[in-house]
């Protein structure tokens, strides 16, 4: 039931105004026109496969922000790390200052600041050019980005505690045997670094997984906003925000069991 009702509210419908003045039921997929709009989501709603359809694409828009926003956070982190493990101390404040400013404001407002502040900088190149319309930047790219900017600044801190963890004699004796600093980074350093990391990684990934709810803001279809929606809509907000909750739950279940399986691989042999 919820699951449907949540579809119900996802932003599908059809161009077809002979199909919007309709009486009758579309009794399969088939009978879909071909171009799309915002309209009639009751009738669409009788077709059952658009039910499973909206809430899979729902519960995919949230994997895929969280999916991209710590890939993106792991790129970030790969270089802030190296910048605070530098010796050079312009490195070493520049990714000071990006862990401090990004795990100290709040998510909320990061998010805020990338999608306005993103739309006025492509707005404002956009004049240079001679364009004076308004540019609205993408909910889904803006939304994984800042989210991959604060999970980064986490992400970096953890690098950095793991690589420091590590004995100094590894270090020493890559070098003593000669070997390439990118060399026994990459075949010495890192894989041990990913066994201390992965359970903070972890965290982070759960973290990542819980921020996805503040996109809504921007507009972005995921789990919270179509939970707003029904429960505005059905006036039921306990059960739509209890279901939300519950695939949180879910999803936190399934990461845990994954991770628990990454720390007992790279626990091998120690």
């Amino acid at each position: 039931m919820g699951c449907a009702v949540l579809a119900r509210r996802v932003c599908v419908s059809y161009r077809s105004s002979a199909f919007l003045r309709s009486s009758e039921p579309m009794k399969s997929i088939r009978d879909l026109p071909m171009k799309f709009s915002f309209a009639s989501v009751e009738k669409l709603y009788r077709v059952k496969p658009l039910r499973f359809l909206g809430s899979l694409l729902v519960f995919a828009s949230l994997i895929a922000v969280a999916a991209t926003a710590i890939f993106i956070g792991f790129f970030l982190a790969a270089i802030f790390a190296s910048f605070k493990l530098s010796k050079n101390k312009l490195l070493n404040l520049i990714g000071s200052f990006y862990t401090t400013v990004f795990r100290g404001v709040p998510e909320l407002l990061v998010i805020y600041l990338f999608f306005f502040g993103g739309s006025g900088a492509v707005m404002y190149v956009a004049r240079i050019f001679g364009y004076d319309g308004y540019i609205e930047v993408n909910a889904f790219l803006t939304g994984a980005f800042s989210i991959g900017v604060i999970s980064g600044a986490y992400s970096t801190e953890v690098f950095r505690g793991a690589v420091q963890s590590i004995d100094k004699g590894q270090f020493e004796a890559s070098e003593v045997l000669g070997f390439k600093k990118k060399i026994y980074y990459y075949k010495i350093i890192i894989p041990q670094m990913l066994r201390l990391a992965l359970p903070n990684i972890s965290n982070v990934w759960q973290i990542t997984l819980k921020d996805t709810s503040l996109i809504s803001v921007t507009g972005l279809v995921e789990i919270m906003r179509q939970s707003y929606i029904a429960a505005g809509y059905t006036r039921d907000p306990l059960f739509f925000y209890s279901f939300a909750a519950v695939l949180y739950l879910f999803l936190t279940f399934l990461s845990m069991k994954m991770f628990n399986r990454l720390e007992k691989n790279y626990s091998k042999g120690y």
